[in-house]
């Protein structure tokens, strides 16, 4: 080895020493902890989410079973809901992704009810239970699978119209739980959004009463 060579493997040595040292110094100055990613979502949106998923799936299998051969006015509105449903499922899932968490919970609702918590910004939260609000039951979906004509369209009318009022409520306690953040702010356009949709079908079924 000549001497440039020498020269040149001691200045690089000596340079990845440095550098060493320099990393070492500067994790020094950092706190602990302070490279820790923050959470993607918190416990209470991770429950919303979970069940607000599992409601939208629900309202979409509503709009499978409505009968196409009823009103055409009904079955325009219900493909509307549909969409609406997809599009905001598709985000739900995607946020649970990001947050590396399961599609479901394993316990329903848990999220409504925080520890030590009565009412919070005047949503009575002791209501609130494990029961999801506004779910169809088994025997229901099979009924409006069934129906035909006018009866399949009161049923449905009345079976979303409950449906979104449930999904309201959920979305409202959301709203009075959370601290700003997407979550809290989509919670607000279902809010929004379903309370419109849910007026549509009152108006619908007003007139069939």
């Amino acid at each position: 080895m000549n001497g440039h060579s020498g020269f040149r493997l001691a200045g690089a040595a000596g340079l990845v020493a440095l550098l060493l040292a320099m990393g070492a110094a500067l994790r020094s100055l950092l706190p602990v902890g302070a490279v820790t990613a923050a959470p993607v979502l918190t416990a209470t949106e991770i429950g919303f989410v979970q069940d607000m998923a599992a409601h939208h799936s629900q309202a979409i299998v509503l709009v499978q079973r409505l009968d196409r051969g009823a009103d055409p006015s009904v079955v325009a509105l219900a493909g509307q809901i549909a969409d609406t449903q997809r599009t905001e499922l598709g985000m739900l899932l995607g946020w649970l992704r990001l947050a590396g968490a399961p599609t479901t919970g394993t316990e329903p609702m848990v999220w409504m009810r925080p520890r030590g918590a009565h009412r919070h910004a005047g949503v009575d939260l002791a209501q609130h239970h494990s029961t999801m609000p506004g779910m169809a039951t088994t025997a229901e979906l099979a009924e409006l699978a069934a129906a035909r004509g006018g009866r399949a369209e009161v049923l449905f009318l009345r079976l979303m119209q409950r449906h979104h009022y449930g999904g309201i409520a959920m979305a409202a306690v959301a709203d009075a739980l959370l601290d700003g953040g997407e979550v809290e702010r989509a919670a607000r356009d279902m809010i929004t959004g379903q309370g419109r949709e849910a007026g549509l079908l009152g108006l619908l079924l007003d007139h069939r009463a």
